[in-house]
């Protein structure tokens, strides 16, 4: 009997130990968080909050909603060359933005597929396969919304939609995805980390969480950054391009804090290929 309870409170303990990243507690905090609301425009809104304790740290989150009200269309947006997500923002007449997906930092090419005007600029490659691409971003007539993707889809794709592969997938319909083909050390480090979500109404939201900036913002793992979406109403997410890349922008400014610099500031963006925003 003695055995069978130690070996109960042994497996008790395991469970919570592996739930430990997203607790009760930090379900609380989210939904009691007092945010700082504004909405510029009809159909946006921006929400940020600063948290001293958040899945076992400080936190800083982001998040910018754009509902149809705004009357805006969503679109990828390539630069040139490498350049702030501020920079290629502006220069696409954007309202607001997030830094789009993987890429190679000397090459300055996206190493996901990358489909624009029915034309592929880029494929993913196979490590990016291997480490944590499975989804991707589909725009249709303005229109955002999240798919799965794989090997096998990226192949035989043969529609005009523009479309901007990443990973890995978040949430798929108000429930949180597995990871176990994903990379673990990628998934359960905490970085900063972007992120495109679409709500049950259709809302599609940026979603920042900032990091390296001790005391001020640990950054999310996967999981951590799955909860916070699911919990704030979010229905598919899918995860972006992070660390130094995470930028989310709007209405000429910065809204959160890229590490690129080291400083817990608005100003230290980190150079990218392309962008994922809303227009007129």
């Amino acid at each position: 009997m003695r055995t069978k309870r130690l070996y109960f409170f042994v497996l008790l303990f395991l469970a919570f130990a592996g739930m430990s990243a997203q607790t009760p507690a930090d379900s609380l905090t989210l939904v009691s968080a007092r945010w700082d609301v504004s909405s510029p425009r009809d159909g946006i809104v921006r929400r940020c909050a600063a948290f001293s304790s958040l899945y076992g740290g400080p936190q800083y989150v982001s998040l910018v909603a754009v509902s149809s009200e705004a009357r805006l269309r969503a679109a990828i947006v390539l630069s040139d060359t490498l350049a702030p997500v501020s920079t290629i923002a502006q220069a696409a007449g954007a309202v607001t933005a997030v830094n789009g997906s993987y890429f190679d930092v000397r090459r300055g090419n996206s190493v996901c597929f990358l489909q624009l005007g029915g034309v592929v600029k880029d494929t993913t490659t196979a490590g990016e396969f291997r480490l944590r691409v499975n989804g991707a971003v589909r725009i249709r007539r303005g229109h955002m919304d999240i798919v799965p993707w794989d090997r096998q889809t990226e192949k035989a794709y043969r529609s005009s939609d523009d479309i901007l592969a990443s990973g890995p997938l978040l949430l798929r319909e108000g429930r949180t995805c597995s990871w176990a083909s994903c990379d673990s050390s990628f998934v359960h480090t905490a970085h900063p980390r972007s992120a495109v979500a679409v709500a049950a109404d259709s809302t599609v939201w940026f979603v920042t969480a900032d990091g390296r900036a001790p005391g001020r913002a640990a950054g999310m793992t996967i999981p951590q950054l799955a909860h916070l979406i699911r919990v704030l109403g979010g229905r598919d997410a899918l995860n972006l391009d992070g660390g130094g890349s995470t930028t989310l922008w709007m209405d000429g400014e910065v809204v959160n804090h890229p590490s690129d610099n080291r400083r817990f500031d608005h100003a230290g963006e980190r150079r990218v290929p392309d962008i994922i925003c809303f227009r007129p």
